[in-house]
């Protein structure tokens, strides 16, 4: 399939991944709609933050995925839907996890019922490494035990099956793409790149705060994980109802991140231990690697962006917030 005046709908046009999806397929001249989580600030989250040639081309809607009436209204007449849209923050879904379910389960069951209803031609549901939980085995493959180690992954594990089981039941053609760390500009202070790129530039901290230290992850920047989305959305070769992981497949710790992000910034601030920054102890992921294999195969998709280029990259973005005075502004992003 071309993107070319095709219809496109993307749910969480507005977060981080979104953001940059929504601009790639735009570029492509689709014809998309982005739906935005409305609130009362009249903000569109980094849609505000895309260059204003691109948002002209774009129909923007916001409301809530919970809403099945408001679901419908916005998947009709599409002929494919990015499901992007849900609750990531891991910390918050240890407080509010019933808000994770009815956003990340019940969110996405509204789309796929939408979906089949008015014939979609493909939808793409995204979901997460987390799923996998502290890997077993490594590199991790799409055959791997789902563990659900956090309220979040729970939710999205459920999410997960709720699109294999329409694929399943219904012959809905639903693709699940499983990005695995994802890093670059936009991303907020709840991930661990930009939390430590923020401190280190930052003049107003002494020093940089983190949690644990000795976890394995394996990192993607936005752009790569953007193509892989491009890809699935695109290629004949993908079967319904299954699931392709995305990811770098290369492995670093997250202390080596530290340092790789010192040097990159010319910092040689203290590194301390905040305990609020910790996971619970059965609920941290040790260690996710990507087999990437299945998506490669299958469509072509292979990651171009080295670690060292997208951190560079991404410090410079953040380098530029910081001397135009939008840290706080950026730090208050939920995706």
């Amino acid at each position: 399939m071309r993107y070319e005046d095709t219809k496109v709908l993307i749910t969480g046009a507005d977060g981080f991944i979104g953001s940059h999806l929504t601009e790639a397929l735009v570029a492509r001249s689709a014809r998309v709609t982005a739906l935005s989580l409305y609130n009362s600030f009249d903000s569109c989250g980094w849609l505000d933050d895309i260059p204003d040639e691109a948002r002209s081309r774009l129909s923007l809607v916001r409301g809530d995925l919970r809403d099945s009436a408001f679901v419908r209204r916005i998947v009709r007449d599409h002929e494919i839907v990015f499901h992007l849209g849900a609750l990531i923050a891991i910390p918050q879904s240890y407080t509010t996890p019933h808000s994770y379910v009815e956003t990340n389960v019940v969110g996405t069951l509204n789309v796929l019922e939408a979906a089949r209803e008015f014939g979609v031609r493909r939808v793409i549901h995204t979901s997460t490494s987390e799923v996998y939980g502290t890997a077993i085995t490594m590199p991790i493959n799409e055959s791997h035990p789902l563990q659900g180690q956090s309220p979040y992954s729970a939710s999205k594990i459920g999410a997960d099956m709720m699109a294999e089981a329409f694929a399943r039941s219904f012959d809905l053609p639903v693709v699940t793409l499983r990005p695995f760390n994802t890093f670059g500009p936009r991303q907020s202070e709840r991930a661990i790149i930009p939390t430590i790129i923020r401190q280190a530039l930052d003049r107003n901290c002494s020093d940089i705060r983190v949690g644990d230290i000795s976890p394995v992850r394996d990192l993607t920047f936005v752009e790569d994980t953007v193509a892989a989305f491009l890809a699935i959305g695109s290629s004949s070769n993908v079967e319904f109802g299954k699931a392709y992981n995305a990811g770098s497949g290369k492995a670093v710790t997250v202390s080596d991140l530290i340092n790789m992000i010192l040097e990159a910034t010319n910092c040689s601030k203290p590194i301390v231990q905040d305990p609020q920054r910790l996971r619970p102890t059965n609920s941290e992921v040790r260690a996710l690697l990507s087999d990437s294999s299945r998506i490669s195969r299958e469509t072509g998709w292979q990651p171009s962006v080295a670690l060292y280029d997208g951190l560079e990259r991404t410090i410079d973005w953040w380098r530029d917030r910081i001397n135009r005075g939008l840290v706080r502004r950026d730090a208050a992003f939920s995706t």
